[in-house]
């Protein structure tokens, strides 16, 4: 009998993934409805959202990357910290393991003997105060490198879905207006329901969640486009 593996979805990668995507389209939609309502041509309203594709998805690869190395410097600036506390104040740094456990119900000997054992393990407190009295995740080496690139790939994709319409030859502007909120509106709720389908909850409140942020932020772009062309 094959023992089956346990598959678990990384937050990292959940996050960075709808972070990418729904960046991307919803961005690229409000440049693409704007410009369609100021009856801008239709070669420039295609030129303006690959600009716009472009910077925004080299910028949100950027930004993934150096907010993640941050927060790997930060978790080992801190560590190291902790390290020096466990060897110079050991009492203080004993009696905020003792609170971690109190908080989780231990108390009396029980207490003073879960403290003996975790503090005979320093690798094993390490790991204990930074999780239960820093909040702190540990951030693995590559992954700076590793959530800029998805961040990267998924602005792409993400920013590519609402231009489509706009690429097809002799298509009027207003119909690839059309088109293309209805197309980003089945990629906007497919990524909500892809969400609730790797964590909890409602397929539906999801999608339809994601769909009203994405087609608001879309709108706003018509909105001001129009207001510009009016006046």
């Amino acid at each position: 009998m094959v023992a089956r593996r346990e598959q678990h979805v990384r937050p990292g990668l959940l996050s960075d993934f709808i972070l990418g995507s729904q960046d991307g389209l919803v961005n690229v939609l409000g440049i693409l409805l704007g410009l369609s309502a100021a009856s801008a041509p239709l070669h420039l309203v295609i030129i303006g959202s690959l600009a716009a594709l472009g910077a925004e998805s080299v910028s949100m690869g950027a930004v993934a990357y150096t907010s993640t190395a941050a927060r790997r410097r930060i978790y080992e600036a801190e560590r190291q910290r902790e390290l020096t506390e466990m060897r110079e104040i050991p009492d203080m740094e004993r009696e905020e393991v003792r609170e971690i456990f109190r908080n989780w119900g231990y108390s009396g000997a029980e207490l003073e003997e879960m403290v003996l054992k975790i503090e005979a393990k320093p690798k094993a407190m390490l790991e204990l105060m930074m999780g239960f009295e820093l909040n702190l995740a540990s951030v693995a080496e590559g992954q700076a490198r590793e959530s800029g690139l998805i961040v990267l790939a998924a602005t792409v994709v993400g920013s590519a879905i609402p231009l489509i319409p706009f690429l097809v030859p002799g298509i009027l502007l207003v119909n690839a207006a059309i088109a293309s909120i209805i197309v980003s509106g089945v990629a906007l709720f497919a990524i909500g329901w892809y969400e609730a389908r790797v964590t909890i909850g409602s397929f539906w409140r999801s999608g339809l969640r994601m769909l009203l942020i994405g087609l608001g932020a879309g709108l706003a772009g018509f909105l001001i486009g129009y207001v510009a062309h009016v006046y």
